[in-house]
C-alpha cells in the first residue's frame, strides 16, 4: 500500500510528522556545520565545545548526516516521516547510554561529556514522540488512519452505519432523532389532528377576548 493512500499528505499527522522531523533535523544540521566551520579534530576524544556541548569531526560528520536525512524525511512525509523519527529516537537513546558507559574512556571516540549524554537523551525522547505521536497509542480516535487499519472490520461496520444513518436524514437540520422522535409534533404523528383542534380553540378564545 502507498503511504499516501494510508497517510494523506495533508493530515494533521502528517504535519506533527514533518515538523518534528525538519525541526530536530535543521537543529542537528546547525550544529554539524558550526563543528565543520571551527575545524574541529576527527577523532579528538578531548573535543572543543560547540553550542554548550563537546564535539570533534566524527561527531560533527554524524550530525550532518542525521541532520539531513530528517530534513529529507520531513520533505517526504507520510509514514516514512514517521518510522524515521521513531528509529532516529530510539538510536539517540541508545547512543546516550552507549557513550555514558564509554566517558572518560580512550573509546570515547565522539568526544562525549555528560551534556552531550544529557542532549541524545532528550532530543532521543522528543524525535521519537514525534515519531510516534497518533501512532503508538490504546486509545486512537476511529477516525484515526492507523485505527482504521488495524481494525478494518470495526471500521468497515461504523462506515455502513454511518451512510445508514445519512440515507435515514438523521444527523441533516430537522431530522435529528429528537425530532424524528416527536414526529406528533411535527405533523406526522397521530396527535396531529387533536392538536390542530386545540390550537384552533385557543385562537377563538384569543379573538373573542380582543373583541370583548
Amino acid at each position: 500500500m502507498n503511504i499516501r493512500d494510508e497517510l494523506p499528505m495533508d493530515h494533521r499527522l502528517a504535519r506533527v510528522y514533518r515538523y518534528g522531523a525538519a525541526v530536530s533535523g535543521v537543529i542537528l544540521l546547525v550544529f554539524g556545520i558550526l563543528g565543520f566551520a571551527n575545524r574541529l579534530d576527527f577523532f579528538d576524544t578531548t573535543g572543543s565545545e560547540i553550542a554548550g556541548l563537546s564535539s570533534n569531526g566524527l561527531l560533527s560528520l554524524i550530525s550532518v548526516t542525521v541532520g539531513t536525512l530528517l530534513i529529507a524525511g520531513a520533505v517526504i512525509g507520510g509514514n516514512f516521516a514517521s518510522t524515521l523519527n521513531m528509529t532516529v529516537g530510539v538510536l539517540f537513546i541508545l547512543s546516550g547510554f552507549v557513550n555514558l558507559a564509554l566517558l572518560e574512556t580512550s573509546a570515547n571516540i565522539l568526544a562525549f561529556r555528560m551534556p552531550n549524554v544529557i542532549f541524545s537523551f532528550l532530543m532521543g525522547l522528543v524525535i521519537g514522540t514525534f515519531g510516534m505521536y497518533g501512532r503508538i497509542s490504546g486509545g486512537l480516535s476511529h477516525d484515526n488512519p492507523y485505527w482504521l487499519r488495524r481494525h478494518p472490520e470495526q471500521a468497515a461496520a461504523e462506515e455502513e452505519r454511518r451512510r445508514r444513518l445519512a440515507a435515514a436524514g438523521i444527523g441533516a437540520p430537522g431530522r435529528t432523532p429528537e425530532a424524528l422522535g416527536a414526529g406528533g409534533m411535527r405533523g406526522t404523528g397521530p396527535d396531529r389532528p387533536a392538536l390542530n383542534r386545540d390550537n384552533h380553540r385557543e385562537s377563538a378564545r384569543e379573538s373573542a377576548r380582543g373583541r370583548a
